[in-house]
């Protein structure tokens, strides 16, 4: 039986897949293995706290921010030591 992911686990899916480039959300929800209800609260929660950002248009773009980034190396460096 494969082992649940934990919440910072699927951050750090969703903050990886915004790193480089603009991406809308069917590219998050298929490079962070969810589905499209799940993967709304964790967008929101992202953005609400500064770590993405998403453009205003029609079909939505996320990136990671810069705070974002430093989210996601000390989340990378957390599960290095302790997983």
């Amino acid at each position: 039986m494969p082992q649940k992911r934990s919440k910072n686990q699927i951050i750090v899916q969703i903050l990886t897949t915004c790193q480089e480039v603009c991406v809308n959300k069917t590219k998050v929800v298929y490079q962070a293995n969810l589905n499209f209800r799940t993967v709304v609260p964790y967008l929101d929660q992202l953005i609400t706290k500064g770590l993405l950002e998403v453009s205003a248009d029609k079909h939505p773009l996320y990136r990671t921010t810069a705070k974002g980034e430093k989210v996601l190396e000390s989340l990378r460096e957390i599960e290095e030591t302790y997983f």
